[in-house]
């Protein structure tokens, strides 16, 4: 009796092994030989640190409260001409615009217009150029009261 027990969990573990052998086999012929080719050429090199370079160069923040409560994220697109909120809410008030500015008092602004909505996903065109290592902040600025709703600091 313990002969046979003995011989099947043999049996049952060449079975097993010779699955695995097919499985191995029938996946790797199903690959073609660009799959396989993993090296890079000078090209594809430059266009990866291309790629990196644009990534280390992207600014984001999150929006915070001010004078009224506001929050979302904000983003700078690879090309630097779109900026883009997202998960964005805010308080109504009146006249309410996006300025990029040098501080959260708006000492210096760039206006890009008046808010497009106080909840949602937005985009707002950048002129070109825009130095954002001086330009840090999005603002969330009332014309009317000169006051800031929320701001988001984008490094």
């Amino acid at each position: 009796m313990r002969s046979k027990t003995l011989r099947s969990k043999t049996w049952i573990m060449k079975l097993k092994n010779l699955l695995l052998l097919f499985s191995t086999v029938f996946f790797s012929s199903c690959m073609n030989e660009d799959d396989m080719d993993t090296t890079m050429d000078k090209d594809d090199m430059e266009m990866s640190a291309d790629m990196d370079e644009d990534q280390m160069t992207m600014y984001m923040g999150e929006f915070v409260s001010d004078a009224h409560p506001t929050s979302g994220k904000v983003n700078v697109n690879t090309n630097k001409n779109i900026l883009e909120f997202s998960d964005f809410k805010s308080d109504d008030g009146p006249l309410l615009e996006v300025y990029l500015a040098t501080d959260t008092k708006a000492s210096e602004f760039i206006t890009l217009g008046e808010l497009k909505g106080l909840e949602g996903d937005y985009e707002y065109d950048l002129p070109d150029n825009v130095d954002f290592e001086e330009y840090q902040y999005v603002l969330i600025w009332c014309v009317d009261f000169s006051v800031n709703f929320g701001y988001a600091k984008i490094e």
